[in-house]
């Protein structure tokens, strides 16, 4: 398997929530939608779940410039995830 398989299933993975994260923004923005309150929840868990998909793919990314292994990148927890903090000056 060549190092970029795991990397186009990963880009499908994330191809798939962003399409389930419009079905989700659309149902809250219905406010007589039946199943509204329950999207909240499930949009929140879904954005944590995209942002460790892009998150294990920038280490992959990382691993293979720096001449390493991507095969060492691993999905971090929510928890760290969800708390970086942006690089001054802005991403580059």
């Amino acid at each position: 398997m060549s190092a970029a398989d795991p990397e186009q299933a990963l880009l499908k993975q994330v191809a798939d929530l962003v399409d389930h994260e419009h079905v989700l923004r659309q149902r809250l923005a219905d406010p007589d939608h039946p199943r509204r309150i329950e999207s909240r929840a499930a949009l929140h868990h879904l954005e944590e779940e995209l942002d460790q998909c892009w998150d294990l793919l920038r280490q992959r990314r990382a691993l293979r410039t720096a001449h390493l292994d991507p095969e060492g990148a691993h999905v971090r927890p929510v928890e760290q995830v969800e708390n970086y903090l942006p690089r001054p000056g802005g991403a580059r």
